[in-house]
């Protein structure tokens, strides 16, 4: 089997087929690395026939929706995958789910309560916490995949970044207004950002953009805790911007796409991926959203897979976001990489990675971006674009997979 070209998830009607490759391995209890029936290597985080997979989400902090999608699609995924084929034939796969609210402190303290029981990581949401947590990755070879899209995130071996970074997105969205006619040459462009990687990242997307494009950068940074978004709305309004940047939360999206309505600032809304929830489209800042929100994303919007939303809604009883699409694709892209270890022969921490960082490109079926883990580059150039729409999961795709003009330059000069 060519361990370059996984095979990926297929969803029909509300069952998973999730396909796998032929081991059969029996793994032996016991502490250390040990050597199992059919001779894979194996060690922390397998016990028996069972591995253990960490989350160190947020389900209660400013990016709860987006936790809550990740943990229940990845949960549906391993249910579906213990359920029939296992990994490598045999192992069933165990979740321990941390909530650390957003709270970076927490987050690490959170990790040290669980590294000693897990194999790896399946996601780890918040570039703060991600990039506290660096050194402890490097030191235990703990393969991880963030649920954050930094540019430093790639430069740590151990992190899987299931997407482009927030650079190559806001590239990307910007770029494709740009084609459309929806800004111009020498715009204005007004950026609303989190202080820190998140923020910065998508920051310096819109400012190489600009530069390409004879623009100006209006900035405006925010705390993540502030929620009422007219002063900074107001600045940019004041400045004549001809499009808004936003690299925030959902919370500050709705504030910010109302406030400008109620302005009289009818201007696009360029986003990274983690700025919206569905749910936004259910306060006064609806309309507004639907008209003007454009969303660089990592993963299809459910239009493209209606196979993942109609399985996910059969188990969960809610309005799934986009976090669900990133959740089947995280485990999926964890799936392959814990196949080719099998195939190698090694179940090890060490042989993780070693499987991750040899495994190629990696397709998810079209459920993610195609994806190929460099250290230090940006996993893929491509983003889906979507708009706010009144459809299941509140997103419509107006872009297939693309890829802006403007970002092999970017890429080229980083």
């Amino acid at each position: 089997m060519n361990t370059n070209k996984r095979r990926a998830i297929t969803l029909v009607s509300a069952v998973l087929l999730v396909t796998a490759t032929g081991c059969s391995t029996k793994a032996e209890e016991g502490g250390g690395d040990t050597t199992s029936e059919d001779g894979v290597k194996i060690g922390r985080g397998i016990e028996g026939d069972t591995i253990s997979l960490g989350s160190l989400t947020d389900l209660t902090g400013v990016f709860a929706a987006l936790g809550a999608d990740i943990t229940n699609a990845q949960a549906l995924y391993w249910k579906t995958l213990n359920a029939g084929d296992k990994i490598c034939g045999t192992y069933s796969v165990d979740e321990i789910v941390k909530d650390h609210g957003y709270d970076t402190q927490r987050g690490i303290q959170l990790y040290s309560s669980f590294k000693e029981d897990v194999l790896a990581i399946e996601q780890t949401i918040g570039s703060p916490i991600n990039t506290g947590l660096a050194q402890q990755l490097e030191a235990d070879s703990m393969v991880n995949i963030p649920g954050a899209w930094a540019q430093s995130l790639t430069e740590v071996a151990e992190n899987t970044v299931v997407g482009s970074t927030y650079e190559v997105e806001m590239i990307n969205v910007l770029d494709y207004l740009l084609e459309e006619g929806e800004i111009e040459e020498g715009a204005k462009i007004g950026h609303i950002y989190f202080e820190g990687e998140y923020g910065e990242g998508g920051l310096a997307g819109s400012e190489f953009f600009a530069e390409q494009h004879d623009m100006e950068v209006v900035e405006v940074q925010i705390q993540p805790t502030d929620t009422d978004m007219t002063a900074q709305v107001t600045k940019l309004e004041s400045e004549g911007v001809d499009v808004i940047a936003i690299t925030v939360a959902p919370g500050q999206t709705a504030s910010i796409a109302g406030v400008a309505a109620a302005s009289g600032l009818d201007v696009p809304i360029a986003g990274n991926n983690p700025v919206y929830a569905p749910g936004l489209l259910d306060t006064p800042a609806g309309d507004a959203l639907k008209a003007n929100l454009y969303v660089a994303s990592p993963v299809a919007p459910f239009d493209q897979k209606p196979e993942i939303l109609k399985a996910y809604q059969a188990e969960f009883d809610n309005d799934p976001t986009l976090g669900v699409m990133f959740g089947f694709a995280a485990a999926d892209v964890m799936r392959q990489i814990l196949e080719k270890a099998c195939d190698d022969g090694d179940l090890t921490p060490e042989g993780v990675l070693a499987a991750k960082e040899s495994i190629g490109t990696v397709d998810t079926g079209g459920i993610a971006v195609p994806l190929e883990f460099i250290v230090g580059e940006s996993p893929s150039n491509a983003s889906y674009i979507f708009k706010a729409d009144d459809v299941p999961g509140g997103a419509v795709s107006v872009s297939d997979l693309y890829e802006g003009d403007d970002v092999a330059a970017f890429v080229e000069g980083g």
